[in-house]
């Protein structure tokens, strides 16, 4: 009888689980069947219409130097770079902020400014360069002499600033 009862246990839980799943099977015919999909139907495909394009007499928009020459428009001197083949002067080796404006000078109806740089004094006119950023000095007055500067921004264009150097006041004069 011991050999028997687990095999008894087993019919039992089969007879008992095939009814269970045959309910199952019927209730999802019965949903199936009445379930109907609805599938709205595609759109018509748009009708395409070819561009012949004729570049013959058209310019490339991807010309690179179409590109730069519209890349420098809209910027003060985005197109202008220093002359990097001309030959540097002296002052060209010193920072502007190592250079004061200490006076001016008259010679030959020419006003020349005066810049100490260290302990040493150098004669300046308009027209020459100075500083490291191609400094081109355009104007030389009694309190101040005006630099255009030709320096590098961010994009790697080359732009204009304008510096000045005015007149240092010595210490001797001030007592």
């Amino acid at each position: 009888m011991k050999k028997f009862a687990p095999l008894a246990c087993a019919l039992l839980l089969t007879a008992c689980g095939e009814s269970d799943v045959q309910q199952v099977r019927s209730w999802m015919k019965e949903v199936e069947a009445q379930t109907k999909p609805t599938v709205k139907p595609l759109p018509e495909p748009k009708t395409f219409v070819p561009f012949a394009y004729n570049a013959g007499d058209v310019l490339d928009p991807f010309n690179s130097s179409k590109l730069l020459t519209e890349l420098g428009k809209g910027r003060p001197g985005g197109t202008q770079a220093p002359d990097q083949n001309r030959r540097k002067e002296f002052l060209e080796s010193f920072p502007l902020d190592a250079m004061k404006m200490v006076g001016t000078m008259e010679k030959n109806n020419v006003v020349l400014g005066l810049l100490q740089i260290d302990r040493t004094v150098y004669q300046v006119k308009k027209g020459q360069y100075v500083g490291q950023n191609y400094g081109l000095i355009t104007g030389v007055s009694e309190d101040a002499i005006t630099v255009r500067e030709i320096v590098q921004d961010a994009a790697g264009d080359w732009v204009e600033r304008m510096s000045k150097l005015e007149l240092q006041e010595s210490k001797e004069s001030s007592k």
